[in-house]
């Protein structure tokens, strides 16, 4: 039954990100916003709803020995799969577009909104990991505050850049027709579509959470490591969607913006609501998870551009990680 119920989960969650893609881009038109405002901002933010609300969940209504576990985990635990995991993905999507001639294999990208979105996500949760070092509350409430009025920040300096989305967008599917369509019908299917990737992303994760804990892993583990894997689908389908239609900026800026979206929002939860004191496991994620976003940043600094194989590179940070967890911490 729990296999059934996966692909069933997995099947709402690419519909949904189908849409989701689609009603956000013709929003960005309708209100001529820029590549860096849809995809770091409006996609990121959307599709980062899923592993929001696990920590949240966790920490505030939970109330067991492990929630502050598996909050602290599923907060560390998305910014982590998103530099790795999720970069692994883009990278074969790009392989495999190219092979069946969808698209060149050349990655081409806003090199100004992928630095501006690395450069936030080093900033943030460089500042998050640092204070888990230091045990002090009240340093813990004012980064909390700070971390929230840094994404303000972001979300301003992004919102004000240009950027242009192009004039390819597939018809509106709850329009189907190539002219602008209406607000509300915007709206309706963006709605739609984030209503489908939470349902489904909930049936994955507490299927996916119901399978690992019958196999005996524990809870920090599996909040690290099996379910940002679940709740990061909505933002990998996304990117497949848009590497196939050859918006790069788009798909990558899906990604790193919800990887500033969780090293401020989800963080300022885990700094006001947990004791915020991270070791072993956590702690080595984190720091895994900054490495990876450093090479991407020092990569657009020096080469300019980002390439399959350095997307894919970030593979090697994962595994890494994996290692650490089943052949050196245990």
């Amino acid at each position: 039954m729990s296999v059934l119920l996966l692909l069933i989960a997995l099947a709402i969650i690419l519909i949904s990100a189908e849409l989701f893609t689609n009603g956000v881009e013709w929003f960005g038109r309708r209100y001529e916003l820029g590549e860096g405002a849809v995809g770091s901002i409006l996609a990121a933010v959307g599709t980062a709803l899923p592993e929001t609300l696990i920590p949240i969940i966790a920490i505030l209504f939970t109330g067991t020995a492990a929630s502050d576990d598996i909050g602290i985990g599923a907060i560390l635990g998305a910014p982590f799969m998103l530099a790795t995991v999720a970069m692994v993905v883009t990278a074969v999507a790009v392989v495999v577009f190219a092979w069946r001639k969808r698209r060149p294999l050349e990655v081409t990208v806003n090199q100004g909104v992928m630095r501006r979105d690395l450069s936030h996500f080093l900033i943030a949760y460089g500042l998050a990991i640092a204070s888990a070092l230091v045990h002090v509350r009240a340093l813990h409430y004012a980064l909390a505050a700070g971390l929230l009025c840094f994404y303000v920040y972001y979300v301003w300096e992004t919102l004000r850049a240009e950027g242009d989305l192009g004039e390819d967008t597939k018809p509106l599917y709850f329009h189907r027709h190539p002219e602008m369509p209406h607000t509300h019908r915007i709206y309706l299917q963006i709605a739609a579509a984030l209503v489908g990737i939470i349902i489904g992303a909930e049936i994955f994760v507490r299927e996916v959470a119901a399978l690992s804990e019958a196999l005996g892993a524990a809870p920090l583990v599996v909040s690290l490591l099996i379910t940002p894997i679940a709740t990061e689908l909505p933002e990998k389908f996304n990117s497949v969607l848009w590497i196939r239609q050859r918006k790069d900026t788009l798909a990558l800026g899906n990604i790193t913006g919800a990887m500033v979206f969780q090293s401020t929002f989800p963080v300022s939860i885990g700094l006001v609501f947990t004791s915020w004191q991270l070791t072993g496991d956590a702690l080595v994620a984190g720091l895994l998870a900054l490495v990876s976003g450093t090479v991407f940043y020092l990569t657009l600094r020096i080469r300019h551009t980002l390439t399959w194989w350095s997307l894919g590179g970030a593979g090697s940070v994962y595994f890494a990680y994996l290692v650490y967890v089943f052949a050196i911490a245990r």
